[in-house]
């Protein structure tokens, strides 16, 4: 009776998400967030502005301290093989610890907990167990995961610069890391081969069960069910190492977390693939500052009282963390950075970026006291003249976007982004409309729907990933941007467009080898990337600006201006 109240709330709940992204798509309708060419009431179309865009590879990106990290090995049908290990500092969750009896002190067990992202679907009245669905996962085939004690230090502060400046490390460290990290024994030596050579992630609750010891000291498991925890990165691990290395050494090593992070370098999460699934594996994208490390020991009860009793000390996954990423991807397409390319490849990680100058670069006439005459100014001649129009009366911009079409044939197979990130270059911020919009979405990804970048299929409706969707055209509005390079002769800034995990975060990171700013390679260079791009490992394929055999001009990008004439 209760599974079928059960799926009787789900179909109710269903419905209701239906309803709401259908009300949805109405809104993203009426003010045009990501419907392209839908009724704008009679308001005059420019779409003549020239748009040139090309690509960007970015090589090593820095990658210490995401706040999400990727972890697992995965064959992208389009963008190859990737591997992406992670290094993470352990702090004491009770910032000491204090081992009384050092001779005689024992570990009941050691294990390791990471939750994944899921969402709760139901509990079973009988059995007690609930369901869970998983998110951010590419993949359901086993990888080889092993994990480590490292001797890599991850620094607070660089000592290059007299401990001024924050420690960067980058994405290509995976040789450095384990250059200092002997990889003999490995720590989740369980002979449970799903949590190491056949390490999958799994959407099962972990289960904890009761157990019972008799007057010899056997302990039975009996089957009532102690703990549940949602589903995440579950390992016994070794006790040897972790009662030499943390219960018998000095407790001068565990005085408080500071010294504990000079002793205890960290843990290292090595990936391979699996030796039956060279050419599958699967990839998922982690909080590991929610992990932890659980010991459950025995030791004295006092200085004085040799009495032992069962203790337990947690050891958190904060603090400094390393995600490594190993990519075969390479660019295919030598970057045209006068008249653009045919298509662009976005790439997340250390991958690529399509970099976006709109109104073109011909800039040989300029306009004195609104006459236009022969020469340079800096600014486009298309942009000069939207500025200075014959009527001497500026068109008044009611809604501008800039429409990337995916180029489906060329990403068959392969996982889509749900999002794409429309920023400032110059500047390295946001454009305008990424501020003025607070829109809330149905779930954070889905915030900002107004400013856009959110992938939907032809009818302008959501991808739905689940249902086989697939995505038609990502659409960013920049209205205000766009009026104020008309009204208030704004800099007609360089724009960049990646792939992001979470469109609310805006944070950068540091590209290890910088690219030009512009086509004269003497030019001021790009040091930062957007820090949620580096968290997504995942890509697409757009059509370009440029005219190719494969790219018609109804694909190529499009930025369209709704305008007024004043009366």
């Amino acid at each position: 009776m209760s599974k079928k109240i059960n799926f009787l709330v789900r179909v109710v709940v269903f419905s209701l998400i239906t309803t709401f992204f259908i009300s949805c798509d109405r809104e993203f309708s009426d003010i045009g967030a990501n419907i392209v060419g839908d009724n704008h009431y009679g308001l005059l179309c420019d779409s003549t502005s020239t748009v040139i865009a090309y690509n960007q590879s970015l090589g090593p990106v820095q990658t210490n301290n995401l706040p999400i990290n990727s972890i697992g090995y995965y064959n992208n049908p389009v963008f190859g093989k990737t591997t992406a290990c992670f290094l993470t500092k352990l702090q004491m969750n009770d910032g000491s610890l204090y081992v009384y009896d050092k001779a005689n002190v024992s570990i009941d067990s050691v294990y390791l907990y990471v939750p994944y992202y899921s969402t709760y679907v139901s509990t079973d009245s009988d059995s007690g167990d609930s369901t869970y669905t998983l998110d951010s996962i590419q993949g359901s085939n086993p990888i080889k995961l092993s994990v480590y004690r490292s001797n890599f230090q991850l620094n607070d502060y660089d000592p290059l610069t007299g401990f001024q400046q924050k420690q960067k490390y980058y994405s290509d460290q995976q040789s450095d890391v384990e250059f200092l990290t002997p990889m003999v024994s490995r720590l989740n030596n369980s002979s449970d081969a799903t949590q190491n050579d056949n390490f999958t992630f799994n959407s099962s609750q972990i289960k904890f069960f009761e157990t019972t010891t008799d007057g010899s000291g056997n302990v039975t498991v009996t089957s009532t069910v102690r703990t549940r925890l949602a589903p995440g990165m579950y390992m016994d691990l070794d006790k040897t190492p972790f009662l030499n290395d943390i219960l018998k050494t000095s407790n001068d090593n565990l005085i408080n977390n500071s010294v504990f992070k000079d002793y205890y370098k960290g843990l290292y999460f090595k990936v391979e693939a699996n030796a039956n699934s060279a050419n599958q594996g699967s990839l998922a994208r982690m909080n590991f500052a929610q992990g932890k490390i659980t010991i459950v020991y025995h030791d004295a009860t006092s200085s004085t009282d040799a009495t032992s009793l069962k203790r337990t000390i947690t050891l958190n996954m904060t603090g400094n963390c390393l995600n490594t990423l190993n990519n075969e991807f390479v660019n295919p397409v030598t970057p045209d950075v006068t008249n653009g390319d045919s298509e662009l490849y976005l790439k997340g990680g250390d991958g690529s970026m399509a970099v976006i100058d709109l109104f073109g670069k011909e800039d040989v006439r300029k306009y004195v006291d609104g006459v236009s005459v022969s020469g340079s100014n800096g600014v486009p001649d298309e942009l000069d003249d939207l500025r200075n129009p014959a009527n001497g009366q500026l068109p008044m911009v009611n809604d501008a976007s800039l429409t990337f079409y995916v180029k489906q044939n060329a990403m068959t197979g392969a996982p889509e982004p749900n999002r794409v990130y429309l920023y400032d270059l110059n500047n390295n911020r946001p454009i305008v409309d990424y501020y003025y919009d607070n829109t809330n979405g149905i779930t954070p990804k889905y915030n900002k729907y107004v400013h856009g970048g959110i992938l939907v299929k032809s009818d302008g409706t959501l991808v739905n990933v689940a249902n086989g969707d697939r995505g038609y055209k990502y659409s960013v509005k920049l209205t205000n941007h766009i009026r104020n390079l008309i009204k208030n002769d704004s800099t007609n800034v360089r724009l960049g467009l990646v792939v992001t995990e979470s469109i609310m975060s805006a944070s950068e990171v540091y590209l290890k080898n910088p690219f030009p700013f512009t086509d004269d390679s003497s030019s001021k260079a790009v040091k930062y990337f957007p820090m949620m791009s580096v968290a997504n490992p995942f890509g697409t394929i757009l059509y370009g600006s440029k005219q190719g055999t494969d790219n018609p001009d109804s694909k190529r990008i499009k930025l369209r201006i709704y305008y007024t004439k004043p009366e």
